[in-house]
């Protein structure tokens, strides 16, 4: 078969895998065997292949977890939470990519891997900048309107999809931040300002535990992971992807309320979709525990990606966090 793979530095964090292994999978999970396969740029955490299958009228996509020696404890099995996380998606099921195989087994290869559906249409980043930004009104707002009925899903704990479940929310969020603090360390990285605010998170819980619902959070939603029509009058979302960091807890906690919130500009549109976010003093005494959260996590993918000036500049950015959060 045909393989094409994006050249790397043999210490890249993303590891291609053989053609033998594609086709192998193929012939596991779909009885067949695979033509060609290509490796897609997107994402910098799993390993992902557009994959001409035969006797299959539309390629399908493989991708594959990371080795699991390879992945910070705070990261650990996001592939498996992404799968337990579907039923719970079924709001947003026509815009989603249908699982056709998961393995967990490690049989064929040491890593976990997932076979999907190829979604139509094109990647938001390539294709938004064709449209005036006056235009990219109807992008954000139908974003917003995403986000809220996967914010609109409730579930029965605190905490990633795929466990471990937490009580309280105050647990679920100073837990994340003691495994981001650790891994970091693990890292050899310093970890002090994170450490900080997981004490101060356990210090004030209370204003954590005023969340008593548990509402599904998107983990990733944003421009990188939405696919647009190639050929529409304005930008129309066609297709979302990549729910492998989903989270039970408070919705104002997720990555995609973060980059709504980050600029007034078009993205303002969000919020007419959405609703208009809490801004009660708790409301955003919470919202900088979860900027440190946020911060934490791209620390470690910073490092991950050899983005040593991001690793120092993310220290700045949180002692900015630290200073209002008292």
């Amino acid at each position: 078969m045909d393989l094409r793979t994006i050249a790397r530095d043999g210490g890249a964090f993303q590891q291609p895998v053989t053609s033998e292994h594609i086709r192998r999978i193929c012939r596991r999970v779909l009885g067949r065997d695979a033509v060609s396969a290509v490796e897609l740029g997107w994402g910098s955490y799993n390993t992902t292949y557009r994959v001409t299958v035969e006797g299959l009228e539309r390629p399908v996509v493989l991708r594959f977890a990371p080795e699991p020696a390879r992945q910070f404890a705070s990261e650990r099995e996001l592939m498996r939470n992404e799968y337990a996380t579907v039923p719970y998606l079924s709001v947003i099921a026509p815009l989603m990519p249908r699982v056709l195989a998961a393995d967990w087994s490690h049989e064929l290869i040491g890593r976990d891997y997932m076979v999907q559906t190829f979604l139509d249409g094109v990647p938001a980043p390539e294709r938004l900048p064709g449209y005036p930004r006056a235009s990219w009104t109807s992008f954000y707002r139908r974003l917003g309107e995403i986000t809220r009925a996967v914010h609109d899903v409730r579930g029965p704990a605190f905490g990633p999809v795929a466990n471990p479940a937490y009580a309280t929310w105050g647990q679920a969020v100073t837990a994340s931040l003691s495994q981001i603090a650790a891994d970091l360390e693990g890292a050899g990285l310093d970890a002090a300002d994170v450490r900080r605010a997981a004490a101060l998170a356990a210090e004030r819980r209370e204003l954590l535990d005023e969340i008593a619902e548990p509402r599904l959070l998107t983990g990733d939603l944003w421009t990188v992971n939405t696919m647009l029509a190639p050929d529409a009058p304005e930008p129309t979302i066609t297709g979302v992807f990549d729910f492998d960091r989903t989270w039970w807890g408070d919705p104002a906690a997720d990555w995609t309320i973060r980059l709504a919130s980050a600029k007034q500009d078009e993205r303002v549109a969000f919020w007419e979709a959405y609703g208009p976010p809490d801004r009660t003093p708790a409301a955003v005494w919470r919202s900088l525990v979860y900027e440190v959260r946020h911060l934490g996590a791209v620390r470690l993918e910073r490092h991950r990606l050899g983005d040593a000036a991001g690793v120092l500049a993310s220290y700045s950015e949180v002692a900015v966090v630290l200073a209002d959060m008292g």
